[in-house]
């Protein structure tokens, strides 16, 4: 396993739309392993592979009971509103006011390319809803309403 290199929102690689996983082989395995790692080591709770230069559509998004692993992630179901801050481990120091569903009802596939569905909501639902628009070449400065100010984030702190 190692810890990948996290890209910023101004490497080209975010910006694009993701290719699905074809094989779940140990080059998946490897990225996966790697994406855990580097999610963990940069405190984070989500992670999407174009964020480490890898245009394919893999998260990992961290529930704080375990890691989840979702492979070709697909957004079947959303409901309710909510607004609030959102940070991303590409855009270092800033958050900004996001616009999200409060449920997200995701359905993918693990390491072995068994199909699964989960579901969340509030944190959860927006973690799902910011690593998939990665997969589509979407970083959420693109559609906030605005950033945090300096006196916001120490509010919150």
């Amino acid at each position: 396993m190692g810890i990948r290199k996290i890209m910023t929102v101004k490497e080209p690689c975010l910006h694009k739309v993701c290719r699905p996983v074809e094989k779940f082989d140990k080059k998946l395995h490897k990225l996966l392993d790697d994406m855990k790692e580097t999610l963990v080591d940069a405190n984070g709770v989500g992670l999407a592979a174009p964020q480490v230069g890898i245009l394919r559509r893999v998260v990992v998004v961290d529930t704080g009971e375990e890691i989840l692993e979702l492979v070709n992630p697909e957004l079947l179901e959303t409901s309710g509103e909510q607004v609030g801050s959102e940070g991303c481990l590409s855009v270092p120091g800033k958050y900004g006011i996001v616009k999200r569903p409060n449920y997200a009802k995701v359905r993918a596939y693990d390491r072995d390319g068994n199909e699964f569905e989960v579901e969340g909501e509030e944190l959860m639902a927006r973690c799902f809803c910011h690593e998939l628009d990665h997969l589509d070449g979407i970083v959420y400065t693109e559609i906030m309403e605005r950033y945090l100010t300096d006196e916001e984030l120490n509010e919150e702190a």
